[in-house]
């Protein structure tokens, strides 16, 4: 699958904009602050029904329009599907796939499967481990179309049981029938999810260590290891365990919203001992290997967004990347770069298919 066509309304700083890509290769080339970003992110929204950028859809509404409207025209196979959002202020969101309304937009995550690659990504290593967990239900949710319904019952569970312990410390009461309504959904979808992380990991991380090597050339071994309580014991168990304590800390304290995922380079923690060229190749491994295993699992090519990728990689790890992306294992690639010329003789040197665009004043023309 890829996007054909773009056409763009009042959405950040694009009054209009209509564009038509190539099936490989995408470079939008301007400086900073021109709206290259932006571009990416109207193709994020088409896939995610959100930005990747701002989580508050009205702001993403040009400055003084009412409205804003995306409409991606997408090749599948032989077939054209036709993807719309729509947005006026202070009204809901909507969002058509072939002119028909979704019932609910989680719906349609997974049916174009696409992968981000941002300067952004450097909080998946020094933020906390809700950035991490994020990451991991991100990329299953894209081919499991059951495990978003689970984490959206998971976490309306654990609001329930906290509210309900709170309400326990405040009336100095305690109903254990009461509280073991929640613990049996907490149980129930937290092991669903427990599982799904864990051979989600299992299938991740030979693929995620292979780019890792094929980007760096080095021999440092890199290695991603799954936290979670219920390593070390059955969910139910633990809620009863922890019972004493979320009495006296009125929330939670068990389960699988305390997942994390830790990163290591060479056995060492890569926060503290990954200098910023290992942690960039890492993060650009991570990504590659979630476009490979989704397309893998769901049979359809990833588009790939690479904003500002050549911050922090040499010349020689930028060439290795732009060979393995445009290597015909990946879907379309869009790919952002002030320079307006460097991208561009890469792909050229590599043989590679691309159109380049030139953004400036939120205007997009062939470069």
């Amino acid at each position: 699958m890829y996007l054909k066509h773009l056409s763009i309304l009042n959405f950040k700083n694009y009054a209009e904009v209509q564009l038509n890509f190539s099936n490989k290769i995408n470079c939008f080339l301007g400086d900073n602050g021109e709206g290259k970003t932006n571009l990416l992110d109207a193709i994020y929204y088409l896939s995610f029904c959100k930005s990747y950028f701002n989580p508050l859809d009205v702001q993403n509404i040009s400055h003084e329009s009412s409205f804003f409207v995306l409409e991606g025209h997408y090749q599948n196979n032989q077939q054209e599907e036709v993807v719309y959002c729509g947005l006026k202020r202070n009204q809901k969101k909507q969002f058509k796939r072939n002119k028909k309304n979704y019932d609910r937009l989680a719906d349609h995550i997974g049916r174009i499967p696409l992968v981000i690659i941002t300067p952004l990504d450097i909080m998946l290593i020094i933020d906390g481990s809700d950035v991490r967990r994020k990451f991991i239900d991100g990329i299953i949710s894209q081919y499991d179309n059951n495990y978003l319904s689970h984490l959206l019952a998971y976490n309306k569970a654990l609001n329930h049981r906290n509210l309900l312990l709170k309400s326990f410390w405040l009336n100095r009461t305690f109903d254990e029938d009461s509280l073991e309504i929640w613990n049996n959904q907490l149980v129930q979808y937290g092991d669903l999810i427990y599982e799904a992380r864990k051979q989600f990991i299992d299938k991740f991380t030979p693929i995620f260590q292979k780019y890792y090597t094929e980007i760096s050339k080095d021999k440092e071994q890199v290695e991603l290891d799954y936290r979670s309580q219920l390593n070390d014991g059955g969910f139910n168990d633990l809620l009863k365990e922890s019972l004493t304590k979320d009495k006296a800390n009125h929330y939670t304290n068990v389960g699988i919203h305390k997942d994390d995922l830790t990163f290591n380079l060479g056995g060492l923690p890569l926060k503290k001992f990954g200098s910023q060229g290992q942690q960039k190749t890492y993060l650009l491994a991570l990504k590659l290997a979630q476009a490979e295993l989704i397309a893998e699992i769901s049979k359809i090519k990833a588009i790939v967004l690479l904003d500002d990728i050549y911050d922090k990689l040499d010349g020689k790890r930028m060439a290795q990347l732009l060979h393995i992306v445009g290597g015909g294992d990946f879907g379309q690639i869009f790919i952002t770069d002030t320079d307006l010329e460097r991208i561009p003789n890469l792909l050229n040197e590599e043989n590679l298919t691309f159109k380049a665009f030139q953004i400036k004043d939120g205007e997009a023309k062939n470069g």
